[in-house]
């Protein structure tokens, strides 16, 4: 008859000695798991939170990047398509601004870099040395007439930049494309730009929507004595 309250008894004391026993708190085996794992947890959240914030840094360069690029392929191609035939006069010569080779091309046009459509201004194209053996485009502009000359940074880090200009003898069925242009009387019909990246190779080709000799009347004296 007694041993039912007997098994209820030892039972109950059981369950009464491991809840005392659960309220006595963690152990330090317990506690240490739990700090480990929950430091775990933040790094791996304070990773992926970095990881992100690179990302997205990473990203806005890029578009940083490829928008001054497209702005800057913009500003070169309206330059040379606004090209006009402005000459001087130089010992009693009379020849045009344009000159050119491969690192290098001064040409002039009615397109500024900060006016926009404003005038005459004389544009000149320097690829220049820049920082772990790139190269950058510098763009210098002088209004004609005056002395003050403006230059900014159009293009940089790039593995290489250079000109090209295309030249067809009025005798020849086909021209071709030269690194330097000498003749000081005439103006090439085509200029191109190799751009060279991490990415690639590009290259853009713009023609001069204008006569190519002193001869033609489209050309533009300006009258100024120039003894370069």
């Amino acid at each position: 008859m007694n041993y039912f309250p007997k098994i209820f008894r030892t039972s109950h004391n059981k369950f009464k000695n491991s809840f005392i026993n659960s309220q006595n708190g963690f152990t330090l085996l317990e506690l240490t798991i739990s700090i480990t794992m929950l430091a775990l947890i933040v790094l791996v959240i304070a990773g992926a939170l970095r990881l992100g914030y690179r990302s997205i840094e990473s990203a806005d360069r890029k578009i940083e990047s490829t928008e001054r690029m497209r702005i800057s392929f913009h500003i070169i191609d309206s330059q040379i398509q606004s090209y006009i035939p402005l000459t001087y006069i130089d010992n009693g010569e009379r020849k045009y601004y344009f000159k050119g080779n491969k690192t290098s091309m001064q040409f002039s046009t009615n397109y500024s870099v900060w006016g926009g459509e404003r005038g005459y201004v004389v544009t000149t194209y320097d690829v220049v040395a820049s920082d772990n053996n790139k190269h950058a485009l510098l763009v210098t502009e002088n209004t004609v007439g005056i002395e003050f000359a403006r230059q900014t940074k159009l293009l940089d880090n790039y593995n290489a930049i250079f000109f090209k200009y295309y030249y067809k003898d009025p005798t020849e069925e086909q021209g071709k494309w030269i690194e330097e242009w000498t003749d000081e009387t005439t103006v090439p019909q085509k200029i191109r730009i190799y751009f060279s990246d991490d990415t690639g190779d590009s290259v853009i080709t713009v023609p001069l929507r204008i006569r190519t000799s002193l001869n033609e009347e489209d050309d533009i004296d300006l009258n100024v004595n120039n003894n370069e």
